[in-house]
Formats: structure tokens, C-alpha cells, sequence
């Protein structure tokens, strides 16, 4: 009787290397976020990243790259959120006052976010430390900076079509004016003053902006 050969025996079968995908992209990249938000880049180790995410540093190396590229994935992810909470509220019709008094609202309750404390605004923190020597992530910021003149130029520009300011008001100088007080907020939140003394700078940004109510 002939025996059958049996399939040669693998001795050292090869192992995974780094820990099996079970977590959700999506969630590990928003407590990157929170954890950037807070501390900063050069203050945030890989260990600190590894911690907040439950990844070990292969998987977050798998799945992010490096610290830079985790960083730069964190603040798109920052910028998207943002948007998001900003452009039905420039899109809606409505008295532009009200629009600007919505959109600042908006501002302040992503600003003092944050279970350890008000976070402020991430464009504004990476404005600040990142963007300086990083060309790519400087174009990043600068191309959300733009971003937000140009919304509120546009919400300068139908407030005018509508009546509602002069003719003579330069919505680009109002827009700048608009995004000048944004990044003032976010700065402000940031170091704990409080939501109501924010809201007074806000109303008289306003009232700059539109003028005073009757």
C-alpha cells in the first residue's frame, strides 16, 4: 500500500507584528485630537498618544505614521469638525446679527469643550507653536484662516445686498474684523475666562460690526 505524503510541517509559522486591528480608526484618531488639543505637539510622547488610544506603537505607526503625520491627521479631523459646526449656520437665511450671534455661540461651545478644561481653538494653538518652522502644516492653518474670511465676507457682502448695512461697509474689513475676534475668544477660553466676560467681548464686537441695538 502506498502512504500518502503528508504537507510538510511549518516549524516557525511567521507572527504578527504589533497588536490586531480591533480598534475603530475613527475613535483612536479623536482621542489623538482631544490629547493635541491639550498638551500640544511637543508636549504629547508617543506613550501619550499610546495610552489615550489603547494602540502600541506599531499600530499607530500602521495606521497614522508618525507623531507629525498623527498631528497633521488630527488637526484635518479638527478642521472637518468645525466646518461642520459652522456651515449650515452661514448657509441658513437669516438677519445678520442673528448669524453672527449663532456663529460666536458656535465658537465659544467648541472652545470651552473639553473634560479637563476649556481646549480653545486647535488652528489657533497650532498657529502658534507648529506652524512657525512646518511649512505644510503653516499652508494647513493658513488655509483655514482663509477659509473663515471668506465665509464671513460672504455674510458681510448678503447683509449689505440686503439692506442691512451701508453701502459703504467693506464686508472684507467687517470679515477681518469677525475673524480677528474669533481668534481673540479662542485665546481667551483657553486661559479659563469665563464664558460670560467672552460673550460681553462678543456683543461688542457685534455691535462694531452691524451697530448697536436700538
Amino acid at each position: 500500500m502506498v502512504q500518502k505524503s503528508k504537507p510538510p510541517a511549518v516549524a516557525n509559522p511567521p507572527k504578527r507584528r504589533g497588536r490586531p486591528r480591533a480598534y475603530e480608526p475613527d475613535i483612536a484618531l479623536g482621542k489623538a485630537l482631544d490629547l493635541f488639543r491639550k498638551q500640544g505637539f511637543a508636549a504629547t510622547s508617543l506613550d501619550d498618544l499610546s495610552e489615550a488610544t489603547g494602540m502600541n506603537r506599531p499600530s499607530l505607526y500602521g495606521a497614522f505614521g508618525d507623531k507629525r503625520e498623527l498631528y497633521i491627521k488630527s488637526y484635518q479631523r479638527y478642521r472637518e469638525e468645525a466646518r461642520a459646526a459652522m456651515v449650515e449656520i452661514f448657509r441658513q437665511e437669516m438677519p445678520v446679527r442673528q448669524r453672527l450671534e449663532r456663529i460666536f455661540a458656535s465658537a465659544l461651545n467648541i472652545y470651552l469643550s473639553g473634560e479637563a478644561g476649556p481646549r480653545g481653538c486647535f488652528t489657533v494653538v497650532t498657529a502658534a507653536s507648529e506652524a512657525v518652522g512646518d511649512p505644510e502644516i503653516r499652508a494647513m492653518v493658513l488655509d483655514g484662516l482663509s477659509e473663515l474670511d471668506k465665509a464671513f465676507t460672504n455674510c458681510f457682502r448678503r447683509a449689505r445686498e440686503k439692506g442691512e448695512l451701508p453701502q459703504s461697509a467693506d464686508p472684507a474689513v467687517l470679515a477681518q474684523i469677525a475673524s480677528a475676534t474669533v481668534h481673540s475668544i479662542a485665546i481667551r477660553s483657553r486661559a479659563r475666562v469665563s464664558r460670560k466676560d467672552l460673550e460681553a467681548i462678543v456683543k461688542g464686537a457685534i455691535d462694531v460690526m452691524v451697530g448697536a441695538k436700538p
